[in-house]
């Protein structure tokens, strides 16, 4: 390190997107970077294993904006996410992302990398009766959030990373294929046949890593990024190539998948509802190659499943 090493502080260091920047900036000593990782927990095992690796380890609270302050002053940088299946509160996910955009102002960060969502609203407004409207103002709260938050960096020098579905939902999520009535692996993705983009969570991390690497060039741009766009079909014949064994992709309807009853049902039954019905929108600004470019060790589906398809249960 040298005195010309930039800081970039990484809200979720210890999760997956802010882990995937985090090792990025490790596994380039020679990049111009170090990561100041910001975890709740700093003692954590995984917060452990970063600072042994040779990252700063810095404890502060999402919901504390004196904290985030504190821990992002001397950066040149901060990467923000929030992470609404912790709480599923779209209110709280404001507020903290309210906190570290003020903190990061205060702070004097010179270039902020926000992970963010679109605001389905603005498609299908509350009195759209398409879908249902849950928790009284929203169509899809962990992306209505994180969109209706990207005004809270307006005027901050912002790049707004618009992401994709993670594969790695595959492995913890409950995501993964399992047994149909006769016992045939069933991956299920209410869309019809209409492609969705997909990334794993390490390349979102990656990718941000080749945001602070053009330097200002990306600031005050939205970006959106993807490893591949593919249907159910697609996805269910690459995962029975990788678990060697035969899935199909079952086909139910976003009311149907609305109708699963576990936690965040709803909220994901609209999540996939919106992105085939508005197919072409969503998948536009989300290029691969664009992607690469940022991130040239970018993977397509079949290379994470060759790497990570042990780790999908199947049972």
């Amino acid at each position: 390190m040298t005195d010309s090493t930039k800081t970039i502080a990484v809200v979720g260091a210890t999760g997956a997107q802010g882990g995937g920047l985090a090792r990025a900036i490790l596994d380039d000593p020679k990049g111009g970077f170090r990561v100041r990782a910001i975890t709740r927990h700093a003692d954590s095992d995984k917060a452990r294993a970063l600072a042994a690796a040779g990252a700063e380890v810095v404890a502060a609270d999402l919901d504390d904006e004196a904290s985030l302050e504190r821990a992002l002053k001397g950066a040149y940088g901060a990467f923000f996410v929030t992470n609404f299946w912790e709480h599923f509160s779209p209110d709280k996910e404001l507020a903290q992302a309210r906190n570290l955009a003020q903190a990061a102002k205060a702070a004097g960060v010179k270039h902020i990398v926000w992970s963010t969502l679109e605001d389905t609203r603005k498609k299908v407004p509350l009195s759209d009766d398409r879908m249902p409207t849950l928790m009284e103002k929203y169509k899809v709260p962990h992306f209505d959030a994180k969109g209706e938050s990207d005004a809270l960096f307006e005027g901050l020098p912002t790049t707004w990373l618009a992401t994709s579905f993670y594969w790695d939902n595959l492995i913890y999520f409950g995501m993964n294929p399992k047994p149909g009535a006769d016992g045939v692996l069933e991956f299920v993705l209410p869309m019809d046949d209409a492609k969705m983009p997909g990334i794993a969570a390490e390349d979102i991390g990656r990718s941000a890593y080749g945001l602070f690497q053009a330097g200002d060039a990306f600031i005050g741009k939205h970006v959106a990024i993807a490893g591949e766009h593919l249907n159910g079909k697609e996805m269910a014949s690459a995962l029975s190539d990788a678990l060697g064994r035969e899935v199909r992709h079952a086909a139910v309807s976003p009311a149907q998948f609305r109708g699963f009853g576990f936690p965040g049902a709803d909220d994901l039954g609209n999540m996939f509802q919106y992105k085939r019905d508005f197919e072409a929108d969503f998948r536009g600004p989300r290029d691969v190659e664009a992607t690469r470019k940022l991130n040239p060790r970018l993977q397509s589906f079949r290379q994470w499943l060759a790497a990570n398809a042990s780790r999908i249960p199947t049972e």
